[in-house]
């Protein structure tokens, strides 16, 4: 029902203006890099940008060389079935074994049958045992 696995995400604070999305993205695009995954959350005049990449390594190098500081996080990336009540059964199961969600984002396209989700828990490493199971 579930396919998670351990990921590591990009995490960015910087001042929240118009454009800097949008900077960020094409910095990483530039180097050939694939955005999987972003989220973003505003806190007063700072934003808060997530991503999951294909390479990383490149993604950082490419932020510092812009004067970023991107700092990475262990994440759990799950792969649902897209069909209504999956959060439902997600969320049900981690909470029976105690795991707490400090974030999630999660996507899904209409006629789909897989989306994704993106989570970072208080163990991750028992999310992903309970969600594999």
């Amino acid at each position: 029902m579930f396919a998670a696995r351990q990921d590591k995400e990009i995490v960015l604070e910087v001042f929240n203006e118009i454009g800097v999305l949008h900077d960020l993205s094409k910095i990483v695009s530039e180097k050939g890099v694939n955005l999987l995954a972003v989220c973003g959350e505003v806190h007063g005049k700072n934003a808060v940008i997530r991503m999951i990449t294909d390479d990383n390594l490149r993604a950082t190098d490419a932020l510092k060389a812009h004067d970023y500081a991107p700092m990475e996080a262990d994440v759990v990336v799950v792969e649902v079935e897209h069909k209504p009540g999956m959060l439902v059964k997600l969320t049900d199961r981690l909470g029976r074994a105690g795991v707490d969600i400090g974030h999630i984002a999660a996507t899904g396209l209409i006629g789909q049958n897989k989306c994704l989700a993106v989570l970072s828990c208080s163990d991750n490493a028992r999310a992903m045992v309970v969600l594999n199971q």
